[in-house]
């Protein structure tokens, strides 16, 4: 093994603990939605493709043999964690004004058209609303916790770059 590939042992880690982080809160959002009955609206299911995407591009990068071939699937990751910072932030913002519409008429085709809507409709198909208000988890909705995992993602994934490189080069 060389020198390189054991300095990417702590990253290819990381990616795997951040893939298995995003498949357990898509389980909790369908632990959500089938037990607590919470329905999922048009912004929740874009953030579940979020961490879907994040969960395989992490997974891809665990099994890439290169430094490079890893650094296209981190950045795929922090790509995946802007659209899901966007999808979160738009529906912390309407949950704080509950009088502006997610856009149901217009967003709900959109989302439903998805492959995944038709291939697992139960996980990806909208129905509910975005400024339902579900009780808080240990204080913030889960918008806002969403809105906390995604800028974590986007922010941590560079830094552990630069931290487990910057003595490679």
């Amino acid at each position: 093994m060389t020198h390189d590939m054991m300095r990417l042992g702590p990253e290819k880690r990381f990616l795997a603990l951040l893939g298995l982080i995003c498949l357990a809160l898509i389980g909790g959002a369908l632990y959500m939605q089938i037990v607590l009955g919470e329905a999922p609206c048009p912004l929740c299911i874009l953030q579940r493709y979020a961490l879907l995407l994040i969960a395989l591009f992490a997974f891809i990068g665990v099994a890439m043999p290169t430094r490079r071939s890893i650094t296209v699937c981190e950045v795929l990751v922090v790509l995946s964690a802007i659209g899901g910072i966007i999808a979160a932030a738009r529906h912390v913002y309407i949950l704080a004004n509950p009088a502006v519409s997610c856009g149901l008429d217009v967003l709900q085709p959109i989302v439903d058209g998805l492959p995944l809507a038709a291939i697992f409709p139960l996980g990806f198909q909208v129905d509910g609303f975005c400024s339902t208000p579900y009780p808080p988890v240990l204080g913030l909705s889960l918008a806002q916790w969403a809105l906390v995992a995604f800028v974590l993602t986007a922010v941590l994934v560079p830094v552990g770059i630069y931290r487990n490189r910057r003595k490679t080069h």
